[in-house]
């Protein structure tokens, strides 16, 4: 269910660490009973009014970004660049907002802001899951570092490309 509702997971070439992304989404999932046609319907943030593009959507589109940005400066810079670990990056722009199932719920139809997430936001959730289902700390440091609470922190390269790709997607949404 989670690779057929995030293809992008077969990207990811370490079989452990596929398996690991996909353990953190179902864990995140049965938390509060999300399905995935319920995934597919919510907006990505509540931090904006009328937002058409899904979680779902969003996750997807920042992780595609973020194979990209890694194509294109792999093929232009080669090795002249910092290396990025493909499977990490992609690891961490699948897991950045896995923590928002913890953070929102349903109440009268609506997502909100949960009681839990208003005293926990998903960068913090996200690396919970993550540290529990033994990802490695490459990984949590993306979804560590990805949003507001990363500010000031040395962003890895894996970071630094999901951190931007995450913010051309929110900032021409909102």
């Amino acid at each position: 269910m989670i690779t057929e509702l995030l293809p992008e997971i077969d990207e990811i070439k370490d079989e452990k660490l596929r398996q690991k992304v996909i353990d953190v989404w179902e864990e995140a999932m049965e938390f509060r009973g999300w399905t995935p046609e319920v995934l597919k319907s919510i907006p990505f943030t509540l931090l904006a009014e009328n937002v058409k593009v899904t979680f779902i959507d969003h996750v997807r589109a920042v992780c595609k970004i973020c194979i990209a940005v890694d194509k294109v400066l792999e093929e232009v810079h080669g090795s002249k660049r910092t290396p990025v670990n493909r499977d990490y990056l992609i690891a961490g722009a699948l897991l950045a907002d896995v923590g928002k199932l913890l953070e929102y719920e349903i109440v009268n139809g609506k997502p909100i802001k949960s009681d839990y997430g208003k005293k926990l936001r998903h960068p913090f959730s996200g690396v919970g899951l993550a540290f529990k289902h033994g990802l490695p700390p490459e990984v949590m440091h993306v979804i560590a570092t990805h949003s507001k609470e990363g500010e000031g922190e040395k962003r890895s390269p894996e970071s630094i490309i999901f951190h931007h790709a995450d913010f051309i997607d929110f900032e021409l949404v909102k």
